[in-house]
């Protein structure tokens, strides 16, 4: 597969927005859930810091429960759905922020919560392959993604970045999550870590915020088991 450009995937404070996926009381016993909310959490914490936008999904909540406290999404009104992308129940939003070129994506699942808003993302999404900053305007309603941070998360998250990227119920669905980290870079979504991405949207040690997100990035991300599908020769990340 052709490497994605170098000078694509640039992700900044007011061209991006958080999707924060379904982490709900219901899904405590997938693998790695408490170090993917955790992630999830320090995301969260540096977007309220930087004044990026977030919104919060919960797949079918009366029958998986409302979102887990220790997220700490106070303040966020969840949006309930049934489908397993966020991109359908989040085009109103979406539509009211034409200015953006990144998606940070958080969440559970990776096979499915994380995987299915990447590649939902439409035809029209897709410039460059998944960048953040095309040199003309790209077309809505939909903006393009980054995806997925692996690594002790995956962040997602083209420029779609995801974050923690899911957990597994069984250990042989670490199997779909590989596979389904590779889909997404196939589509176009950037892979990153949380950290990664905070230091790109803070920017500069100037910033006035520096500071408190130091706090928050002092202490390493804790791993949710990705660290091992990246070692060696791995085929799927050719």
């Amino acid at each position: 597969m052709a490497a994605v450009k170098p000078s694509l995937g640039r992700v900044l404070p007011g061209s991006s927005i958080l999707f924060l996926c379904d982490m709900q009381e219901k899904f405590r016993h997938i693998a790695y859930f408490p170090e993917i909310v955790s992630v999830a959490a320090r995301m969260l914490k540096v977007a309220r810091l930087l004044e990026v936008p977030a919104v919060l999904t919960e797949q079918y909540p009366a029958g998986l429960g409302p979102t887990v406290p220790e997220l700490g999404a106070e303040g966020l009104r969840p949006v309930a759905k049934t489908c397993f992308s966020m991109v359908p129940v989040m085009l109103q939003e979406l539509d009211t922020r034409p200015q953006l070129r990144s998606v940070l994506l958080c969440g559970i699942e990776t096979q499915a919560c994380i995987l299915d808003p990447v590649v939902d993302r439409g035809p029209s999404c897709l410039i460059g392959a998944s960048s953040s900053h095309p040199s003309s305007p790209v077309p809505h309603p939909r903006p393009p993604f980054l995806s997925v941070p692996p690594e002790h998360h995956l962040g997602p998250p083209g420029p779609w970045a995801t974050g923690p990227c899911g957990g597994g119920r069984l250990l042989f669905s670490q199997v779909d999550r590989l596979v389904a980290l590779a889909r997404m870079r196939q589509s176009g979504a950037f892979l990153s870590t949380s950290e990664g991405l905070i230091l790109q949207l803070v920017g500069d040690a100037a910033h006035p915020q520096f500071k408190e997100i130091q706090k928050i990035i002092k202490e390493p991300a804790p791993d949710s088991g990705l660290l091992s599908l990246f070692q060696g020769q791995n085929p799927l990340f050719r």
